[in-house]
């Protein structure tokens, strides 16, 4: 079962839907993950997205999103204030850290992954069987469309994932369904497995 942060930011019943389905798939062993969007303008119902999300993570094994969207949704610390002129080892050490404190404050979870859209370049890091793996980077000065990368991305982490495969392979896999994206319009992927795999090795 997934679903964004989207959808509670909304108002308080979509909020108790998300909880409510999160916890009936826990219930029935059905693995739990989220994408943490962080809309700021969209949470306008009174309550702060630390009330909310906190419950609603609890209930998650697989997590998706940045270091600073767990700080704006979670209260967890931010590892680094910016990405501007930080290196790609700067950031995966930034994200590792976060990812730590993620977990220990949710022992549910035992899948994350974030994502670095930077202005040139692309890379995700994963914590999953107690590995870290960080993707390749990707050349992005060409977008073409923005929208729906992030869902591409969570696409590819949940295929790796139901797949087993490895660490690197899920991760590098995720990142290249998301840059495949970014240079499509719309909101979907015409992406197909192949396109992706050779995206994969810069192909």
């Amino acid at each position: 079962f997934h679903f964004s942060a989207i959808s509670p930011a909304l108002n308080d019943n979509l909020a108790a839907v998300c909880l409510e389905a999160a916890k009936a798939a826990r219930a029935k062993d059905i693995t739990v993950s989220i994408d943490l969007n962080y809309r700021a303008k969209l949470w306008q119902y009174g309550k702060q997205p630390v009330e909310v999300m906190p419950a609603l993570v609890a209930e998650c094994d697989v997590v998706m999103g940045n270091i600073w969207s767990a700080n704006s949704l979670l209260g967890i610390d931010k590892t680094i204030e910016e990405s501007i002129g930080k290196s790609k080892k700067e950031l995966s050490i930034a994200a590792a850290a976060s990812m730590q404190m993620l977990m220990k404050a949710y022992p549910s979870v035992k899948t994350m992954a974030y994502t670095f859209r930077l202005e040139e370049n692309y890379f995700a890091c994963l914590h999953h069987n107690n590995n870290f793996a960080v993707s390749d980077e990707h050349d992005i000065t060409k977008v073409i469309d923005k929208v729906g990368s992030g869902d591409c991305f969570m696409g590819g982490l949940i295929y790796g994932l139901i797949n087993e495969n490895p660490e690197e392979y899920i991760i590098n896999f995720a990142a290249a369904a998301a840059i495949l994206k970014l240079q499509q319009t719309g909101d979907a992927t015409i992406s197909t497995l192949t396109d992706v795999e050779k995206a994969m090795n810069h192909g």
